[in-house]
């Protein structure tokens, strides 16, 4: 099992005195969102301790690959997935069949034997086969896509995690397939073939271990970006040996990100792919941060209508620009194809350094070219950002900035008619040129209770959580204690740490969610902190380490908390939000904010 905790240590909270609560709201925004993500840990049943109550506020459909209390990145396998891969291979998904794991050879050999012995195993596989061709879109990547939805969203034994209403539109185009596979799944005996095969498949993540750690490590290290924080979101590799190599899926939903991917017979993974969703995981929560600011770049919306890229992107500015930033890192980050010179051991002649630095110039040449060429492909494909990021990450590389840092300055520092000029002139290949390379499927479904609450307060939308929570904490149906969680924060950001006391004490001695009753102490112990009151804080610290199902984020944050006592940011790099100000397109003055501190 892959385990990289994420720590929240860097993330500023904010002085209880009016001025400067406001002074911080932007940066507090991000500690609230990533302490209010995490849900109730699971239970060893199938269905998760709490679930009923969690799924009645937040509305947040349950993945049940995903363990709620787990570490923040992990590689794991499914049963249920397996159930599905299983369903599509017995009724003629051959995708990639002889570039597959030898797995899935032998589980199609086992299965198609099972269904040969006996007449009501034909008859069911019959049925099962006859559903899954009916339902069969002309898209072949939507077609098994619509499948994987579902096998995220469904138990070992077949049976939905969340309600229908709050499924992905393409998991619920085929979830009357479940009762037809739970029929097949008993009459062919799948628990006995996945157990069977399941040493298997645990020896598949194993080996795959290393590798995703390294990609993690690497691209953190590339964007200095902390690898042990932590903010309650997950990303999970999902190994399927029985699903095409060539065809890997990715879901957000949420603060889930997901991969599904398959070993080829050489046993090689789609690690750019898998690398592409977590720069999703690492690079979404910096850019949503400053969804506010986003509204000055929207013409840049206009010249991207004529792209070949999905609707969503052409109209969603902080999508496009997300997915644009990405596919910039992975540029600057790509494999050229060529071997990059080693430098000579034991040089004492001039002339050997002088060859050895016109060795490596000629390739730095080589190796931007084909980058260049590489953010052309994407620019054409739609892309239309690309460009610009690619060279401000290389200002980025130059100044040793981390992207956390250097992320406002780009955002805000752009120059709108600039871009929107230069992405006029983007000759766009046509659509029928092939797909984007957007394997990426996000669930479209519009977040409900505490988790649009926690979304509005992402956007900067205090008033629409405050009257979610409110709406919670009238209605004795609703979980009052996560509802007073998100109230509590509210009143945090808006200002009033006197009430935020007494609205976490509520949670802690009504919630049963591990998760947010620690963080209530974590907060209750920083603000004694600012007062400044170390006793008190340090008792907050404490209680918040005695919970029962302690999460790894809220351990570390009280754990640091007991080192040393919190303290607040001198300053905030965040310009503050001015909605009579009329928008600046240049991004002169926004630039011009985020130019770094003198050294001193």
């Amino acid at each position: 099992m892959l385990e990289v905790v994420r720590r929240t240590s860097d993330v500023l909270w904010r002085i209880p005195t009016m001025q400067r609560w406001c002074s911080f709201s932007a940066a507090f925004l991000s500690l609230a969102i990533a302490a209010g993500a995490q849900p109730a840990p699971q239970s060893s049943s199938s269905s998760p301790a709490g679930q009923q109550a969690q799924e009645s506020t937040s509305g947040r459909p349950h993945s049940s690959s995903l363990e709620a209390g787990g570490a923040a990145i992990t590689l794991e396998t499914s049963e249920a997935m397996f159930n599905i891969a299983v369903a599509l291979n017995a009724c003629g998904y051959d995708n990639d069949l002889a570039n597959s794991s030898p797995i899935r050879a032998e589980v199609r050999a086992e299965v198609d034997a099972a269904t040969a012995s006996a007449p009501e195993v034909k008859a069911s596989r019959a049925a099962l086969c006859r559903y899954i061709h009916e339902h069969e879109l002309s898209d072949k990547g939507r077609d098994i896509a619509q499948y994987i939805s579902l096998g995220l969203y469904i138990t070992p034994d077949l049976k939905p995690t969340a309600d229908e209403t709050e499924m992905p539109p393409d998991a619920l185009n085929v979830v009357n397939l479940l009762p037809l596979l739970r029929t097949f799944s008993e009459q062919v005996g799948l628990k006995a073939i996945w157990q069977k095969h399941r040493p298997e498949y645990e020896a598949i993540t194993n080996g795959m271990h290393d590798q995703v750690t390294r990609m993690i490590l690497d691209t953190n290290v590339y964007l200095r970006l902390p690898v042990s924080s932590y903010d309650g979101r997950r990303f999970l590799v999902l190994m399927e040996p029985m699903l095409a190599p060539r065809e890997p899926n990715g879901r957000i939903y949420a603060t889930d990100y997901i991969i599904v991917s398959s070993p080829s017979a050489g046993g090689a993974i789609r690690m750019d792919q898998i690398r592409h969703i977590y720069l999703q995981y690492a690079v979404e929560p910096l850019v949503y941060a400053r969804a506010q600011a986003m509204n000055r770049l929207l013409p840049l919306l206009k010249p991207a209508q004529q792209a070949p890229l999905e609707f969503a992107y052409k109209s969603d500015i902080t999508l496009l620009l997300t997915e644009c930033l990405i596919k910039a890192i992975e540029a600057h980050t790509m494999d050229v194809g060529i071997v990059k010179p080693a430098k000579p051991t034991g040089m004492r002649d001039r002339q050997e350094f002088i060859r050895y630095d016109a060795q490596v110039a000629v390739y730095d040449r080589n190796a931007e070219e084909i980058r260049r060429s590489q953010v052309d492909q994407e620019m054409r494909h739609g892309w239309v950002l690309v460009d610009y990021f690619y060279d401000e990450l290389a200002k980025m590389e130059r100044d040793s900035i981390g992207l956390k840092e250097y992320i406002g300055e780009m955002v805000y520092g752009m120059d709108v008619l600039r871009e929107q000029k230069h992405e006029s002139e983007i000759v766009f290949l046509p659509p029928t040129s092939g797909p984007s390379g957007d394997f990426v499927k996000r669930s479209p479904r519009v977040p409900t209770g505490m988790m649009l609450a926690e979304k509005m307060m992402l956007e900067g939308d205090i008033d629409g959580a405050r009257d979610i929570a409110k709406k919670a904490l009238d209605d004795p149906k609703q979980d009052h204690a996560e509802a007073n969680y998100v109230m509590a924060r509210v009143q945090l950001m808006e200002g009033e740490p006197q009430d935020a006391v007494g609205t976490f004490a509520d949670v802690i001695n009504t919630s049963k969610n591990p998760h947010t009753i620690a963080w209530s102490y974590v907060y209750l112990g920083r603000l004694y902190d600012t007062l400044p009151d170390r006793g008190k804080a340090t008792q907050e610290y404490k209680e918040a380490l005695k919970v029962q199902g302690l999460t790894p984020d809220a351990k570390y944050a009280a754990e640091e908390g007991l080192k040393k006592p919190f303290t607040l940011p001198k300053s905030s790099r965040q310009p503050a939000e001015d909605k009579e100000e009329p928008l600046d397109p240049s991004g002169k003055a926004e630039k011009d904010s985020y130019k770094p501190d003198a050294p001193n």
